[in-house]
């Protein structure tokens, strides 16, 4: 499993855009994620699925929420990883309402997650193999804090506690 101090996996996600701009095609987008955290400190969080209740109704909302704060805590960048397509991130990302706040970044195949060694494993639940819900603050491309969460808990991956660990 991925600890504090280790360089994030070398892996591609996806992204999805509403609009055409700085060489992006509209539409899924590679994001190579050294590329993209490389100089940068990013609030990263994961989860494991678009749409699901828990990630919807808390998790998301409060990222979004203290975006803000975020940034005046040194975060450049914030992005939520789900084993889903980018199609199901970016409609998402429309239902959630994140806009230029949050990178909602497509881990389709769950290569990311298996990189990380942080997967859930939902196949009893009809969802295959996912994401485990964690946080982690990430500064030019390596891990500086990283909590997990314990199975069905959202209790240490939240806005509130990688905000306090980035203003820390």
């Amino acid at each position: 499993m991925i600890k504090v101090g280790d360089t994030l996996p070398s892996a591609t996600l996806q992204e999805y855009s509403e609009v055409e701009g700085e060489g992006c095609s509209i539409g899924p987008n590679a994001v190579d994620v050294a590329k993209a955290s490389a100089g940068k400190t990013i609030a990263l969080f994961a989860l494991p699925g678009a749409f699901t209740p828990t990630c919807s109704a808390k998790h998301v909302p409060g990222y979004v929420q203290h975006f803000d704060d975020f940034k005046a805590a040194g975060v450049d960048e914030i992005w939520c990883v789900s084993v889903n397509d980018a199609f199901v991130m970016g409609a998402w990302a429309r239902d959630q309402k994140t806009g230029a706040k949050v990178r909602m970044l497509a881990d389709g195949s769950a290569d990311f997650a298996k990189a990380t060694g942080l997967t859930l494993d939902l196949t009893g639940r009809g969802m295959g193999l996912r994401s485990n819900r964690y946080s982690m603050l990430v500064k030019d491309g390596k891990v500086a804090t990283l909590n997990v969460e314990a199975p069905g808990k959202f209790e240490v991956s939240d806005a509130d506690t990688l905000l306090a660990q980035a203003r820390g």
